[in-house]
């Protein structure tokens, strides 16, 4: 089945400048200019992944990406054209998987969307061992069925939380600093990572634990980085 994207921009011509990108690397392409719209067309379409810009009329990417949230994991890339790191930890925190800004280069963006396409499909596939079933105490992951408990409670996790989550607790007891995750997840050079794991962190722990502030599972180690305790 052909993978399907939807493009989001209150610029026309920026979405047919990536349509053409896309459909060059055979993806179908859905075509929305504004949330509102993006919203409705998931709704009635199976969309893989959305690449959608921050400002725009009637209801901008970040409301947009609130209300998908609700209901569908699929992975968000968001589009800017401001370049501070305060949008991209705002695109982040409301839900989106990764942050590019314009003008982008093509080559930068197919990637970075082969690489969401790749965690969103693709988790857990390249484990050696036969194990499905990872837990520390309360919290459990079953990576056949991607199903995450915490506390009995059912939790729904972006692909990216899903797999940062994943790679602490098949390591539990093991400190990861910021870059180490940064580069298992994104497989890439962890610059100005910071900020990014951070949000992605902070959003896992708000899922997973009764008291985000004094966490049970995933711990700070000051200085050094994070760990899900061998409970």
């Amino acid at each position: 089945m052909m993978t399907s994207i939807l493009v989001c921009d209150d610029d026309p011509k920026i979405v047919d400048a990536i349509e053409i990108y896309l459909y060059k690397e055979g993806y179908r392409v859905l075509k929305a200019y504004d949330g509102e719209e993006a919203v409705e067309i998931l709704k009635k379409e199976n969309v893989q992944l959305l690449i959608i810009d921050i400002m725009m009329p009637k209801m901008d990417g970040i409301r947009a990406t609130v209300k998908i949230r609700e209901t569908n994991a699929l992975p968000i890339i968001f589009l800017s054209a401001k370049s501070e790191d305060t949008d991209k930890v705002l695109g982040l925190n409301m839900g989106a998987d990764d942050y590019i800004t314009k003008p982008f280069n093509p080559l930068e963006l197919i990637a970075r969307v082969k690489a969401a396409l790749r965690r969103y499909t693709m988790l857990g596939s390249l484990d050696t061992d036969n194990n499905v079933i990872f837990s520390s105490g309360g919290l459990m992951i079953n990576d056949e069925t991607k199903e995450v408990l915490a506390d009995g409670e059912e939790v729904r996790l972006t692909p990216i939380e899903y797999q940062i989550l994943l790679l602490l607790v098949k390591n539990k007891g093991k400190v990861f600093s910021i870059d180490q995750i940064y580069e298992n997840i994104w497989n890439e050079e962890a610059i100005g990572a910071d900020n990014t794991v951070a949000v992605h962190i902070r959003h896992i722990r708000e899922k997973i634990e009764i008291n985000p502030k004094d966490p049970k599972y995933l711990k700070v180690v000051w200085g050094v980085g994070y760990k899900v305790e061998n409970l």
